[in-house]
């Protein structure tokens, strides 16, 4: 198999504790941020920056910072979700049940999860990691002709991609954390780490090496296959010849 696909296959999310006692190094760190130097960007705008917290204090300042989980965020992961694997296997898209607590797979209780949920921490979410990449979207570059800036989002999503692989291939796990885009978790970041207020957090991403390779959780990860999502030389003639 091709190395480049091989590693594009076996890129997944790392959901389990990183060791923060094992730092990644100046060279690793680097290499990972060579490959988002490098990622296709519309115009060669380049419209990110990355903001790169490595200060254990710094670390837990962020860690300490509090979220909500929302109601509309629960009803929208339940839309994703399969509830057995053979499901999951039929779709061939979304996420399988069993990775969230039970009372976010019932639909009748997802108003009252939301409601009665208290904020937790980040430090949940962060999970030791040592290395915490935050993510910014420079909205003023703005691709020519490009409603919505739709052009410069996918570049942060290339810019993203180049980064992962690149942890994959040296043996580092990777996150993204979306949680950090959101309104009040966004506030408080940007004044934490003097981000200028023109600035938007796109994602954040933790870095970092499994406590134990163990510990890892394995779930079941689906594709539709080639012939599901491809239309040869007209819309609805599926598959290639």
């Amino acid at each position: 198999m091709n190395e480049i696909l091989k590693l594009i296959e076996e890129r997944h999310s790392t959901r389990v504790p990183f060791d923060r006692e094992r730092p990644i190094t100046k060279r690793d760190l680097r290499q990972i941020l060579e490959a988002a130097r490098w990622a296709p960007t519309a115009h060669n705008m380049q419209n990110f920056e990355i903001v790169v917290v490595n200060d254990q204090e710094l670390l837990d300042k962020v860690g300490n910072i509090q979220s909500q989980i929302s109601e509309e965020f629960l009803r929208e992961n339940y839309q994703q979700l399969s509830f057995s694997e053979e499901e999951l296997r039929q779709k061939k898209v979304g996420i399988l049940g069993t990775m969230f607590p039970p009372s976010w797979r019932d639909p009748a209780r997802l108003e009252e999860v939301a409601r009665e949920s208290g904020p937790t921490p980040l430090q949940q979410t962060m999970q030791g990691c040592p290395v915490l990449l935050i993510v910014l979207h420079d909205a003023r570059k703005r691709a020519p002709a490009s409603e919505g800036d739709v052009l410069g989002i996918i570049s942060l999503g290339c810019m993203m991609e180049n980064m992962w692989l690149m942890a994959q291939s040296m043996g580092i796990g990777m996150q993204i954390m979306s949680v950090f885009s959101s309104t009040a978790v966004e506030e408080e970041v940007k004044r934490m780490l003097a981000i200028p207020n023109y600035m938007q957090i796109a994602f954040a991403a933790r870095l970092g090496y499994p406590i134990s390779t163990t510990t890892h959780y394995h779930y079941l990860r689906v594709r539709r296959d080639v012939e599901d999502f491809t239309h040869q030389n007209r819309f609805g003639n599926k598959g290639l010849d």
